[in-house]
């Protein structure tokens, strides 16, 4: 399956909802072919709810798809796409409650299975700049293609991703960043440097 997105942009609202908001605006001028996914681990049910609604009216502005992290009911309210974490349902438990939605999910290892998903997140392929105490070795470039080449459905490269390393895959279907375009000097640049990266 072909998706019209091949950059995935994570949240990270450490620095605050003005700054993370500003940041996601500035990279969804990069056009077609960015996603935004909400994540907030420790957040209460209101405020994922809250920033999730932000978040939403931002994308819906820009045409972009919106991912929330392991919560179905948010996924629902929010009239978003679902992301299934290593603690949330699998995809293949929740297609039902979603028909119409795309869903991702992660994969670490040979062990992890992507049954159900639209699309997987692979990681960590670099050493990841935002998780400095991710003790994981990194995949490399040929442990990357060898867990996509086995997962049915596109696999979206995860961890230490920037244009540079993107490169490093020849062209994956798609990536998953954090800092490599919320903390770059201009966000909109980085993220459609990206894009050129996965683009065939």
């Amino acid at each position: 399956m072909t998706l019209p997105f091949s950059v995935l942009l994570i949240t990270d609202w450490s620095r605050g909802p003005h700054w993370l908001l500003g940041r996601v605006a500035r990279a969804l001028e990069a056009g077609p072919g960015v996603a935004v996914q909400h994540r907030h681990p420790g957040a209460t049910d209101a405020q994922h709810y809250d920033e999730g609604l932000s978040l939403a009216r931002l994308c819906a502005a820009a045409g972009a798809p919106l991912f929330v992290n392991g919560r179905v009911d948010l996924a629902l309210a929010l009239d978003a796409h679902l992301h299934c974490t290593t603690r949330s349902l699998r995809p293949d438990q929740v297609r039902a409650l979603l028909p119409s939605r795309w869903i991702s999910t992660v994969v670490h290892g040979v062990d992890d299975t992507a049954s159900g998903a639209d699309l997987a997140l692979v990681s960590p392929v670099f050493t990841p700049t935002s998780k400095p105490g991710d003790t994981r070795p990194p995949l490399g470039p040929e442990g990357f293609s060898a867990l996509a080449a086995r997962l049915p459905c596109p696999a979206f490269a995860l961890g230490g991703i920037t244009p540079a390393s993107a490169a490093r895959l020849g062209h994956p279907p798609g990536v998953a960043v954090i800092s490599a375009v919320l903390e770059a000097d201009d966000p909109a640049a980085a993220a459609a440097a990206l894009l050129r990266a996965t683009r065939r």
